[in-house]
């Protein structure tokens, strides 16, 4: 197999790391169809592949890695731990579990998956993230889902400030807050449903219409106008799909930029809905 050139720029993290912009979410793709799925992405030139373990896919992920025959230090895999394993220890080995699972010798970024604060432990999941870290065992720690609050918690508590937080964000839901809040710490953003898990996207809805509209002025699809607008401001984004037509269509989002106007006429698609849970409603 021979792996086109990246597709996707790079983003620099606070820690001095880096994250290719544009990654590939496996989120409910069937274990069956991962190790396939992963390996025909970094064919066509992914390098940054999204998982957790509740998708429990990271096996798979791991072979389509190793089968790619792209060497590991090109890739940025990513997982996370779920909520039932919050705490020092039980973060510590959950993380172990994930690695001796993917059969990788490392993560290049491990995450908190939800705060959960009904439970409040997600404070010392991040200390064990941090030593995780400290011990060379993970490149980078972040946090996925964490508002504001829970955000300046982890620093007031800890000193550490995470150097991603991935949410659920797209033209519906743009995360100002977040934004705002992550990037005082010097955290970057990643979009999760960054397509509001297809509905924007609904045949006949006003939103289809519009980026229809904008999509016929550059040639391009209504999809492929969304994820434009996630890394024209800076996101990082891991649109999901099992097919690779459709997985190689996302990537075609580096050769066009939106206008001023194009830019405009997508804000006004905000409503606020979330396709997925408040952060703290979950745990």
């Amino acid at each position: 197999m021979t792996a086109a050139e990246p597709l996707a720029p790079r983003i620099t993290l606070s820690d001095g790391t880096s994250i290719p912009q544009l990654g590939l979410g496996v989120y409910k793709v069937p274990a069956e169809q991962t190790a396939e799925l992963v390996a025909g992405a970094i064919e066509l030139g992914y390098r940054h592949v999204d998982t957790a373990a509740l998708y429990r896919n990271e096996a798979e992920v791991g072979e389509g890695v190793c089968a790619s025959g792209v060497p590991r230090d090109e890739l940025y895999v990513t997982s996370k731990v779920w909520n039932d394993r919050h705490g020092v220890d039980e973060t510590r080995a959950a993380f172990l579990d994930a690695l001796d699972a993917s059969g990788l010798d490392y993560f290049d970024l491990y995450l908190i998956h939800w705060p959960a604060p009904r439970q409040d432990r997600y404070v010392e999941a991040w200390k064990a993230l941090i030593g995780l870290r400290e011990q060379g065992l993970v490149r980078s720690i972040g946090v996925s889902n964490f508002e504001p609050h829970h955000l300046q918690r982890l620093v007031d508590e800890t000193g550490v400030a995470p150097v991603v937080d991935q949410v659920e964000l797209h033209p519906w839901l743009p995360q100002r807050d977040v934004r705002a809040a992550a990037s005082a710490m010097g955290a970057a953003v990643e979009s999760w449903s960054p397509l509001a898990r297809g509905r924007v996207l609904e045949a006949g809805s006003r939103d289809r219409e519009v980026l229809s509209n904008i999509a016929a002025r550059h040639d391009k699809t209504p999809a492929q106008v969304a994820l434009r607008w996630h890394v024209q401001q800076g996101l990082i984004v891991i649109p999901k799909s099992t097919s690779l037509k459709r997985v190689a269509e996302n990537a075609d989002i580096f050769d066009f930029e939106l206008t001023a106007t194009d830019m405009a006429e997508i804000a006004q698609l905000e409503t606020g809905e979330r396709t997925g849970r408040h952060p703290d409603d979950l745990g």
